[in-house]
């Protein structure tokens, strides 16, 4: 063959590698946009300003209210993967479609409208807003989704209201281990809960395969580690103790307890909840616990309450749903009429077959507790994983 064919050849296969590449691009973009959901934002009527629990209901995804015994669920807030409200704010995770994995972080007033967003890197892990409503935490994946593993690693925000200051990671503030300056480049931060200032937090930190719990200073920023084994902490509402998991046993299947630590005497007890709690509780007020465990009966999860004293047994409070969240008194209501429902106990331990039970319809806790019969131990709502380091950005931006 003479070079002039030779060259008309590399031509054509030049020309069709570019077509080709053209056309997978074209599908990628066209797909990611028809993938990318609208988004469903909150009903008119609905807002974070009435009491309650709220929480997102798992069936449909969007943020639902159940304002006291025997009233409806009401569904009509906005659609999230995780969310938390306090103060006159919401907070509200997506995840959007597409590689690499992002998060959307919707900020919302009291009537849930759009006060500010902020897109990050990973998949919608931890939510959090303070009592005041003006300090918003929230947490993502950005390698792994599950903390049960040695692979994965996190990205934990702050953002202040007050002055518009986003923090958008907290892994450089100066931590002190053990007495001492700690420098690692492992060390992720998640599931941050905020004091009553406004300044003081608590949160997890994990170094060289170690979780600690930590408090914070956002005004001095310094961070100190008080304590190993505590995950997902959640100060109370009269900042005495913190609830958080424990990790209690190396079964994948059921790892963590969760705990009530005294931060005056830094005494720990366990809950009566016995299975595996994979999620970072919420205070219904200062004596009870709301936490998501997997649902049953094909529902992704459900809130169950318990005494934080370490007392009594658990409580289904809200089927399908996750990421509660109370607001004034009829949470209080809530957890009167869920507590006058007979629950058997069990132990973690126990191996039989999830039983046959009673489940409601999705429509509010009261007639919808159910017996505890299911007493195969059960891992958390969440899965999450710890990895690769992502590089350390400044810590402030306006």
């Amino acid at each position: 063959m003479n070079p002039p064919s030779r060259r008309l050849r590399l031509a054509l296969v030049v020309t069709a590698v570019l077509v080709l590449a053209g056309g997978s691009l074209s599908y990628v973009l066209d797909a990611r946009h028809r993938e990318r959901p609208p988004g469903q934002q909150a009903d008119a009527s609905f807002t974070v300003e009435e009491p309650g629990l709220y929480f997102r209901d798992t069936a449909g995804g969007r943020v639902a209210r159940q304002g006291g015994p025997g009233l409806p669920r009401v569904t009509g807030g906005p659609s999230c993967d995780r969310f938390h409200t306090a103060g006159g704010h919401a907070l509200c995770l997506r995840k959007l479609p597409g590689v690499p994995a992002r998060t959307e972080a919707l900020v919302l007033d009291g009537r849930l409208r759009e006060v500010r967003k902020v897109t990050v890197p990973g998949i919608p892990n931890r939510a959090r807003v303070s009592a005041s409503g003006q300090v918003l935490s929230w947490t993502t994946f950005t390698t792994g989704d599950s903390y049960n593993t040695a692979a994965f690693s996190t990205r934990t925000a702050v953002l202040d209201l007050r002055t518009g200051y986003l923090i958008k990671s907290i892994e450089q503030i100066p931590l002190t281990l053990g007495g001492t300056r700690h420098h690692d480049s492992d060390v992720n931060y998640w599931g941050v809960t905020f004091a009553a200032d406004d300044n003081r937090f608590y949160a997890t930190v994990s170094t060289r395969g170690i979780t600690h719990l930590v408090e914070g200073d956002l005004r001095a920023w310094s961070a100190k580690a008080l304590r190993e084994n505590a995950e997902c902490p959640s100060l109370s509402p009269d900042g005495t103790r913190v609830a958080f998991k424990k990790k209690v046993s190396d079964d994948p299947r059921a790892p963590w307890r969760l705990y009530v630590l005294d931060l005056a005497t830094m005494r720990e007890h366990p809950s009566a909840e016995a299975h595996s709690v994979d999620d970072q509780a919420a205070w219904l007020d200062d004596s009870t616990l709301a936490y998501a465990l997997p649902g049953r009966g094909g529902r992704a999860s459900d809130i169950w309450s318990v005494p934080a004293d370490g007392t009594g047994q658990p409580r289904l409070l809200a089927p399908d749903a996750s990421s509660p969240a109370a607001i004034g008194p009829g949470v209080l209501q809530l957890r009167r009429a869920a507590t006058s429902q007979a629950v058997v106990p069990t132990t973690a331990a126990s191996s039989s077959a999830p039983a046959s039970a009673a489940t409601g319809s999705g429509t509010g806790p009261g007639p919808d507790a159910v017996t505890r019969a299911d007493t195969a131990p059960r891992a958390g709502e969440n899965g999450r994983t710890q990895a690769s380091r992502e590089p350390r950005v400044p810590a402030r931006t306006p």
